[in-house]
C-alpha cells in the first residue's frame, strides 16, 4: 500500500483523537466520509492501525508512582525474566533493548514499597536500576509531520 499525504493526515488526527467519527475525520481531511472510511479501512487492514486505545489517569486509579527499571539478565535468564514480567500486574510495558541492560520496562505503581517487592522478586535472575518519574511531558506524534515535510 502506498502512503500518501491524504493517510498520513488521517493518521496524525487519529493519533491526536482516536474516538473522530468518519464525518468529523473527513471535514479535516477534506475528503467524503466514505472516502475517509475506505482509507481508513485499508489502513487497518495492511495493519498500519492496529488499534485504538484508551489514555488512562494511573494516578486516579491509585497508582501515582511512575518508574522505569533497566533489567540486566543474570546467567541468561531471558525465558524467566519474560514469563515474570508478563504477569506481572503493575508492568504497563517492556521492551528488549541495546545497550547495557537488557530490557527496559515501565511500571506504575500505589508506592515504593511495591518497588521494592519488584526488585526483590527479580534480584535472583536480574540486576536493576530504577528510575522514578517526576512528571510527564506532553508529547505530539512529531514523526507523522516528519512524514507529511517528506512526501
Amino acid at each position: 500500500m502506498n502512503i500518501d499525504r491524504i493517510d498520513l493526515h488521517i493518521l496524525k488526527e487519529l493519533t491526536t483523537n482516536a474516538r473522530l467519527s468518519m464525518r468529523e475525520l473527513s471535514k479535516l481531511v477534506n475528503l467524503s466520509a466514505p472516502s475517509v472510511a475506505e482509507r481508513v479501512r485499508n489502513l487497518e487492514q495492511v495493519g498500519i492501525i492496529s488499534g485504538y486505545s484508551v489514555t488512562i489517569n494511573c494516578e486516579k486509579l491509585g497508582l501515582p508512582i511512575s518508574c522505569f527499571v533497566e533489567v540486566t539478565i543474570k546467567n541468561g535468564e531471558y525465558r524467566r525474566f519474560k514469563q515474570f514480567i508478563a504477569t506481572y500486574p503493575y508492568a504497563l510495558f517492556c521492551e528488549r533493548i541495546a545497550g547495557k541492560a537488557c530490557f527496559i520496562t515501565k511500571l506504575q505503581l500505589p508506592n515504593l514499597k511495591e518497588l521494592e517487592n519488584f526488585i526483590d522478586e527479580v534480584t535472583p535472575f536480574a540486576h536493576t536500576v530504577s528510575h522514578i518519574g517526576i512528571s510527564q511531558v506532553e508529547m505530539k506524534p512529531g514523526f507523522i509531520d516528519y512524514l507529511l515535510k517528506e512526501k
